[in-house]
């Protein structure tokens, strides 16, 4: 199979949606992943804080997964206040926020290809600390954010209770 990745538009939000909504059911382990609803999906790629990318099949043109980049700022969610960043540190994060992968596209590499598409993005806008947030018993997405050089600087609760490492990387 081949896959493109694009970047999204505020078309896509619906499809983001139930794309995540059907990864989400499909998940053995559900308290490794929040999902993001439709709400949440369209307010990022329409308020200009943040940004989505699609995996997609080239033949059939079927979307295989999603990834969502986040700009926090200097609001209370951004990961930054929980390792103790500075505020000028905090304007120069992302969030690498959600990605998901249709259980029969896995194995293509495609949230590493996703993340990798986000990263050069962000290099060339600016950021310079990346940071995201996985269950600790979340192997598969884990060791796909440290083989790209991600860090795990604490581990904490977060979105109402759920257990996650907290993941940096500086680029």
């Amino acid at each position: 199979m081949d896959f493109e990745i694009v970047k999204a538009k505020l078309s896509d939000a619906a499809a983001i949606s139930a794309l995540i909504q059907t990864v989400y059911e499909a998940m053995d382990h559900k308290e490794w992943y929040v999902a993001d609803n439709a709400e949440y999906t369209s307010n990022v790629l329409t308020a200009g804080n943040g940004t989505g990318y699609l995996a997609v099949e080239a033949r059939s043109g079927e979307l295989a997964g999603i990834f969502l980049v986040t700009f926090p700022g200097m609001s209370p969610e951004n990961l930054g206040n929980d390792i103790g960043f500075s505020n000028e540190q905090m304007l120069l994060t992302a969030h690498m926020e959600s990605a998901a992968v249709l259980p029969k596209y896995r194995g293509h590499h495609l949230q590493y290809r996703l993340m990798q598409a986000a990263e050069a993005d962000l290099r060339k806008a600016g950021y310079r600390y990346l940071l995201c947030t996985i269950h600790p018993d979340n192997r598969y997405s884990k060791d796909n954010a440290l083989r790209q050089g991600y860090q795990v600087i604490k581990t904490t609760e977060k979105y109402g209770g759920y257990l996650r490492d907290i993941l940096q990387k500086v680029l």
